[in-house]
């Protein structure tokens, strides 16, 4: 199955909002990292429901902000649910992004880089489309180290890249960006009941639920435009 046919189910369904529900725990922390300025150009790359766009247009007053998915039942949505004029959403490919060459400032991607079919390629699109200075926050969940992730490839019929820390260090370097940092953000939201209540759904140990959201969390690598 397709990236669009896929995310097109997951829209109609409405786990859009869902996403956004869980993502907001340690993407809200990603996005209060970004340099953005007032009147400045900001992208969110596999916006899904649109809520990242929508919170750098709030909180960041961003000028233009685009939420860009392969999916055209989540870019319908997201417009759904937005009635800024300032935040506009696109159906497009991270390979081939509908941007001129150096026309925008910022970059914002949650649990979704993985899914481009030429990871190197879409970061190399990224660098064209980023200003000098411009940044690219990318956030994922499904990485090496996180061993809890590793299962989700078998999930989804769309192939998944699993890079390590040092894996995106490199790509991106390899794709012209410097890296000025990773860190893991921690999610401390998700609710992980007592050791007493183990097994749960999904999790044989609380020790095991503590180290997939109190440690690994999400990866976050940011790059920055020479």
């Amino acid at each position: 199955m397709s990236v669009r046919a896929e995310f097109d189910a997951w829209a109609a369904e409405g786990r859009d909002k869902g996403m956004e529900e869980r993502h907001w725990h340690t993407a809200k922390h990603a996005l209060a990292r970004m340099p953005v300025e007032a009147g400045e150009t900001v992208l969110d790359l596999g916006c899904g429901s649109g809520y990242a766009a929508r919170a750098l247009r709030e909180a960041k007053d961003a000028g233009r902000a685009y939420g860009l998915d392969g999916a055209p039942e989540m870019v319908r949505n997201a417009r759904a649910y937005t009635d800024d004029p300032q935040v506009s959403y696109v159906v497009g490919d991270f390979q081939s992004l509908p941007f001129e060459t150096n026309s925008v400032d910022h970059v914002f991607s949650m649990e979704a880089f993985y899914y481009a079919s030429d990871p190197v390629g879409a970061l190399e699109e990224l660098r064209r489309v980023l200003r000098p200075g411009g940044t690219f926050y990318c956030a994922v969940n499904y990485f090496e180290e996180n061993v809890h992730s590793h299962e989700w490839q078998e999930n989804i019929s769309i192939d998944m890249t699993r890079w390590s820390y040092e894996q995106y260090r490199e790509a991106f370097r390899e794709a012209g960006f410097y890296v000025a940092e990773q860190d893991t953000i921690p999610d401390r939201e998700t609710e992980i009941p007592a050791a007493e209540a183990f097994p749960i759904d999904g999790w044989e140990t609380r020790e095991a639920m503590v180290e997939r959201y109190r440690e690994y969390g999400t990866l976050l690598t940011v790059g920055v435009a020479p």
